[in-house]
């Protein structure tokens, strides 16, 4: 039982990446200089668009370029965020970020795509992993028949990546990253029955055992305190059902604490509401009930007189703060729930790939993003504050 001892990733989807070029930008500017700052080594978790993948995909010279930079600059890659797939620094990203869904053409040969080229980029034996869209958003338009679909998607996912590995050796596994609102979001309502339905399909065509071995969770801490979850208890539920962990993004979500009577906590959180990306706002109440809003918006917080809504004990907002940070100002986070996933993941059997994910520094407020420090010292702060709840958790 222990924790991974590959060098902890940290996911480039902080970088625009719409091209190859400035994915090698944002590795030679940024990740680089990120990993001449740590005592210990780092991983880049790369994130490559659709447009990216086609780029590689075409031209091998411009893999084998991706390669060396990474040979370059002491940066491995184990794992790809396969879950954006157009540009995830566009004006507006919100509800649009979970498509194509899992029912697309879209998605299954993209993903396809990014485990053959994450396959190339691994040593000989290795084993990387994929994270990707929950099915797809709640939000969005789907077919009567959308579940069945994504399932059989998924099974020849699993079946091209077993080709894989008997082909190079190289094992890949897809997390499936619940997220609020989505078709897989709280992990017993929503996460294990997706994969229940996911396991009958599969065993009617025979193969439960290849879909179980290649087609798991990878468990965003962020996204599942959101929903004011037991992180622990919700990680053993998933052991329980025999449902793999492939991934554990680290990460760190927003709270305001007692949001009527708290006017210095609401007119913190103002600062959070942005255009870009979609910000899922759960509330919990005393009596245990929780309620959820689509987004984070200013009526919400500046609502007068308060709502029931704000008459919650809590609010929990997904969006990635900094995990170092257990205040910021009038607001809290939830950083010992982040504690608590990371010791319960020391117990597995296995070791999850380990990943920092806080994408949210170019939206962040100029106060929690510490922007008076250049990037890479706020993402080195984020990997030295990682690497110490990994050590506390070993040690627990």
């Amino acid at each position: 039982m222990t924790l991974s001892r590959l060098p902890l990733s940290y996911c480039t989807n902080v970088h625009p990446g719409r091209t190859v070029a400035e994915v090698i930008n944002g590795l030679t500017t940024y990740s680089a200089e990120v990993q001449r700052q740590l005592d210990f080594p780092m991983a880049a978790g790369l994130w490559l668009s659709a447009s990216v993948v086609s780029e590689l995909t075409e031209d091998s010279d411009q893999l084998e370029q991706l390669a060396q930079v990474l040979w370059q600059h002491d940066l491995c890659c184990y794992t790809l965020n396969t879950f954006p797939y157009g540009d995830f620094h566009s004006e507006r990203v919100k509800e649009q970020v979970y498509l194509p869904d899992w029912a697309s053409f879209e998605r299954i040969n993209y993903t396809e795509q990014c485990a053959a080229i994450l396959g190339q980029l691994l040593p000989e034996g290795g084993e990387g992993s994929l994270s990707t869209v929950p099915l797809g958003g709640r939000m969005n338009p789907r077919d009567g028949d959308f579940h069945a679909v994504c399932f059989s998607h998924l099974i020849r996912l699993a079946k091209y990546l077993h080709q894989l590995f008997e082909t190079t050796g190289r094992r890949i596994r897809l997390g499936l990253e619940p997220e609020p609102m989505c078709e897989m979001s709280g992990t017993a309502e929503w996460t294990l029955p997706v994969f229940e339905r996911l396991f009958a399909q599969a065993e009617a065509l025979g193969c439960e055992p290849l879909i179980r071995e290649y087609i798991g969770v990878c468990y965003d801490v962020c996204h599942q305190a959101v929903e004011f979850e037991d992180v622990a208890e919700s990680i053993e539920q998933f052991v329980q059902r025999g449902i793999r962990i492939n991934k554990v993004h680290i990460t760190n979500a927003v709270e305001l604490l007692n949001p009527s009577e708290n006017a210095a906590g609401r007119q913190a959180l103002r600062q959070f509401v942005e255009p870009r990306y979609l910000h899922q706002t759960y509330a919990r109440f005393p009596d245990g009930r929780i309620e959820q809003r689509l987004d984070l918006t200013l009526k919400d917080i500046q609502r007068e007189p308060a709502d029931e809504f704000m008459l919650a004990g809590s609010w929990r907002v997904h969006f990635h703060v900094p995990i170092f940070a257990e205040t910021l100002g009038a607001l809290t986070t939830t950083r010992k729930d982040l504690a608590s996933a990371l010791r319960k993941a020391a117990t597995l059997t296995y070791a999850p790939h380990l990943e920092v994910e806080t994408y949210t520094w170019p939206v962040m407020p100029g106060e929690t993003a510490n922007d008076s420090l250049p990037l890479a010292d706020r993402i080195a702060q984020e990997l030295r504050s990682a690497a110490e709840l990994l050590g506390e958790a070993s040690d627990a």
